[in-house]
C-alpha cells in the first residue's frame, strides 16, 4: 500500500507502509522518495549500506530488548550481532487522508506478534516558496505492552556515540559527502554529532549533480541531541537514548516532533530557512 503526499497538485513524498520488507530489516511504514518542488530525490531506501536505512521513518533499535531499526543489534561485550528480534510497525487505520496532511495510526509489535506500542503519526507538507517545502512530521507513541519498557541504542549498550534511534531520515550519497552546518556557527559532522544545536543543514547534490539542502529543526518543548552521519552515508535524526535508557511507563506517551526544510540549491542562510520553519503552524 502507498500513498501520496502533495502540494498543489505535486506529488512531494510517497509513503509505502513496508509490508513487503524483509522480517530481519524491522518492516515499517516509510516515505520514500521525498522529492524537492524541482523533483530531486532526497531520501535513499534499502542503500547497499544499510539494507534497514529506510527513507523516512521512525526506527528505535531497542525497546525493551525487541529491535524495531532492523539488522544487526550491539550487545555489550559481544558487539554486532544478528538476533531473533526484530518487531514490525503495522497499519491500523487512517484517521486524516488529505492531499497535504495524513494522520496513522500504526501498532509495534514485538517478535511474538503482541503489541507493545500503539503510535499516531502525523505527516504534513507544507508549502514555503517557490524553492522550498517543509515536512512536519509528530509522533505520539503510547506504552500499550501492559508493563513498564524502556528505549535504548547502541550507546546505551556500550558503543560510544552511536546513540541513534527515534525519527531517522536516510538521504542519499552523492559524489562527494554532504556539507554540514548548524546552529552557533557549527559546522561539520564531528562538531555536530551528538549536540543539540537549534537546527542541522545538509547541503547535497544528486547524482546528475542538482543541489538540495535539509533543514532540521525540533520544535516543541523537546531537543534531543542530534545522530549525524555524512562521511559515510547522509543520515540524520534526533536520538531519543543518546547516553542513558529512556523510560516509558506502563500505560506512558512519548511525543516528538521534526521539521525538515526541503529544498531546491543551497541557500546562502539555512539558520534563516530554520527560523522560518519553526515558526510555521
Amino acid at each position: 500500500m502507498t500513498a501520496s503526499l502533495s502540494l498543489n497538485g505535486a506529488v512531494v513524498a510517497v509513503q509505502r507502509d513496508g509490508t513487503d520488507i524483509d522480517p530481519r530489516l524491522s518492516p515499517r511504514p516509510y516515505l520514500h522518495p521525498v522529492r524537492t518542488r524541482g523533483g530531486t530525490e532526497v531520501t535513499e531506501h534499502l542503500p547497499a549500506d544499510h539494507l534497514h536505512h529506510l527513507g523516512v521513518g521512525v526506527a528505535v533499535p531497542d525497546v525493551s530488548g525487541v529491535s524495531f531499526w532492523g539488522g544487526r543489534t550491539f550487545v555489550r561485550d559481544q558487539g554486532s550481532v544478528l538476533l531473533d528480534n526484530h518487531g514490525r510497525q503495522e497499519h491500523v487505520a487512517w484517521s486524516a487522508e488529505e492531499d497535504g496532511e495524513r494522520v496513522e495510526e500504526l501498532s509495534w509489535t514485538g517478535p511474538d506478534g503482541v503489541e507493545m506500542l500503539r503510535e499516531r503519526r502525523t505527516t504534513r507538507a507544507l508549502a514555503l516558496d517557490a524553492d522550498t517545502w517543509v515536512l512536519d512530521l509528530r509522533v505520539e507513541l503510547d506504552n500499550t505492552s501492559g508493563r513498564d519498557l524502556s528505549i535504548g541504542s547502541p550507546a546505551t549498550n556500550g558503543r560510544p556515540g552511536a546513540g541513534y534511534g527515534g525519527l531517522f531520515w536516510r538521504a542519499p550519497l552523492g559524489a562527494e559527502p554532504p556539507a554540514v552546518t548548524g546552529a552557533g556557527g557549527l559546522a561539520g559532522e564531528q562538531a555536530l554529532h551528538g549536540s543539540r544545536a537549534e537546527w542541522l543543514a545538509l547541503a547535497g547534490a544528486d547524482g546528475s549533480g542538482a543541489p538540495w539542502t535539509l533543514v532540521f529543526v525540533q520544535p516543541g518543548e523537546h531537543r534531543d541531541p542530534w545522530f549525524l552521519r555524512a562521511s559515510d552515508y547522509p543520515g540524520v535524526g534526533p536520538a531519543l537514548a543518546w547516553e542513558e535508557r529512556l523510560p516509558l511507563p506502563e500505560g506512558g506517551r512519548l511525543e516528538r516532533r521534526l521539521r525538515v526544510a526541503v529544498r531546491d540549491g543551497h541557500p546562502a542562510d539555512p539558520g534563516a530557512l530554520a527560523g522560518t520553519i519553526g515558526e510555521l503552524d
